[in-house]
C-alpha cells in the first residue's frame, strides 16, 4: 500500500505541481525572483504531504505491531483516525524527530572529512563514518520509540496491548499438596 500511495504522490503529485501548475503560474514571468517565491510554497505543500503520508503510515505500523493486528487496511485506517484525533501531537512528536534527523545530518555535514585524506588520519574517517551510521539508526528508533511510546499513552492500557499470559494448568498433585497445608 505504501509503494502504492508513495508512487501516486511522485508520480501524479509531483507532476501535477512542478510541471503543469508551475508552468502554467510562470509562463509569462520574467523575473526570476518572482518564480522562486511560487516554486517554494509548492515545495512545502509537496513536503508537507509526504511527511504527513508517512506520518499516518508509521503509525500503521506501530498499531499493526502493538494491537497485533492482522489486517494492514485495518492498521493504515486506525492510524489515519488516530492522527486525525491527534494532529497537535503527533504532528508536534514528527517535528522534534526530525529536528533530531536534521541535526545528526548537519553533524555529519560539519565533522565529515574531505577527499584529502593523509595516511597519519586514516581512522578518523571511518569513525566519523561509522558514528553517523549509528546516529541515523539511533534517530530512526527513535522516531518509532517515541510514536510507539505516545500511542500507548493515548490509547492503550496493559490489558489492550498484551495479550493474557498463559496459565499452565495445575497438576492434580500440585492441588492435594497445596490442599493438605490448608
Amino acid at each position: 500500500m505504501a509503494v502504492l500511495v508513495y508512487w501516486t504522490i511522485f508520480r501524479v503529485l509531483h507532476g501535477w505541481l512542478f510541471e503543469d501548475l508551475y508552468e502554467a503560474l510562470t509562463r509569462n514571468l520574467t523575473v526570476e525572483r518572482t518564480a522562486f517565491m511560487i516554486r517554494m510554497p509548492l515545495y512545502g505543500f509537496f513536503g508537507g504531504v509526504l511527511a504527513l503520508t508517512n506520518l499516518v503510515f508509521d503509525y500503521a505500523k506501530i498499531r499493526a505491531v502493538v494491537e497485533d493486528r492482522r489486517s494492514m487496511i485495518g492498521a493504515l485506517l486506525g492510524a489515519l483516525r488516530f492522527v486525525r484525533r491527534h494532529p497537535k501531537t503527533t504532528l508536534g512528536l514528527y517535528l522534534l524527530n526530525g529536528i533530531l534527523v536534521v541535526l545528526v545530518l548537519v553533524g555529519y555535514a560539519l565533522t565529515a572529512p574531505g577527499t584529502e585524506i593523509d595516511t597519519a588520519s586514516i581512522w578518523a574517517p571511518l569513525l566519523i563514518g561509522q558514528a553517523y551510521v549509528i546516529a541515523r539508526l539511533f534517530t530512526k528508533l527513535t522516531f518509532y520509540a517515541s510514536q510507539t511510546a505516545y500511542f500507548q499513552s493515548q490509547l492503550a492500557h496493559a490489558g489492550y496491548v498484551a495479550a493474557p499470559q498463559p496459565v499452565w494448568p495445575e497438576s492434580p498433585a500440585a492441588e492435594a499438596i497445596t490442599n493438605s497445608k490448608l
